[in-house]
């Protein structure tokens, strides 16, 4: 944004999200000063400048968030929506570089660009940039990705940043060798973890209900939640996980079998990051 003039020797903006002055005048060198001074910390341009920031933030938080969902839930977003969403910086840089399907599953590219009109900017596999006019883009969550690995190979080669979590998300496949009857998983049963659980799976985005951690998916065209359980006293002391589960909301406990690969990845992926193991890329939670 532009410089505001403040008083008669100063000029304030917003750089890097921090309220910024510089000296005007004939000597004056252009450049921010280090600290803002003391006769502007009080001044009513200076607040409302504050406000902004802090309203700023708020929005880039709610942008990540919700093309998180979309990633998780590998929801269709209609293009005619992107197109009018990308020139938000917020909305751009938590879009940006995500990998994104057109009307062909078969051909994943890294979004670059979203015109007036809805048209997609892509670069493909094969490192070339190409406009795609689906009605609608799915942002796949990376179990749905069968190039998964070689798309995380070419972004090393861009030097792609996300900032939502989904070719390097953490992911776990449904073993094998299942019992249909089986309904819990006892894998984290007895882990203690560190003080304030609640606040910790908070600022994991998960949420916290009675005695259980929860997360939700859309999947299969339900509502899926996975649940652990953990001991009362989560304020104050340490927790113990219990066990995992999962549920259609407002529906039947799930068996094992029944899981969905996303549900299922997601509900390990809380479970991990909460008991502090390793994630599914091999990083510690």
């Amino acid at each position: 944004m532009g410089w505001l003039p403040v008083g008669d020797s100063y000029e304030i903006s917003l750089v890097d999200g921090k309220v910024a002055a510089r000296a005007t005048g004939p000597r004056a060198t252009g450049r921010p000063l280090k600290t803002l001074p003391k006769v502007l910390r009080d001044d009513p341009e200076v607040d409302r400048l504050r406000q902004l920031a802090q309203w700023l933030d708020r929005h880039s938080a709610e942008c990540l968030a919700r093309v998180d969902g979309w990633v998780v839930s590998s929801l269709p977003v209609p293009t005619g929506l992107l197109a009018r969403i990308w020139p938000d910086p917020a909305w751009r840089d938590a879009l940006r570089d995500l990998v994104v399907l057109g009307d062909d599953p078969a051909e994943p590219g890294f979004l670059r660009d979203v015109t007036d009109t809805g048209d997609l900017r892509v670069v493909n596999l094969d490192g070339e940039t190409v406009r795609l006019s689906p009605a609608s883009a799915v942002l796949p969550h990376p179990v749905r990705l069968p190039d998964l690995a070689d798309l995380r190979e070419f972004a090393g080669e861009l030097d792609v940043t996300q900032r939502v979590e989904q070719l390097h998300r953490g992911t776990w496949d449904r073993p094998a060798n299942l019992k249909d009857r089986d309904t819990t998983i006892t894998d984290f049963r007895g882990t203690t973890v560190p003080n304030r659980l609640a606040a910790r799976a908070a600022t994991l985005g998960f949420r916290v209900s009675g005695s259980q951690v929860r997360c939700r998916v859309w999947e299969a065209g339900h509502t899926v939640e996975a649940a652990i359980w953990f001991d009362e006293d989560y304020w104050d002391s340490e927790a113990t996980l219990g066990t995992l589960s999962w549920s259609v909301v407002e529906g039947p406990m799930l068996r094992l079998t029944e899981v969905g690969p996303v549900a299922w990845s997601e509900g390990m992926r809380m479970a991990t990051a909460l008991s502090g193991a390793l994630t599914g890329t091999g990083e510690q939670s």
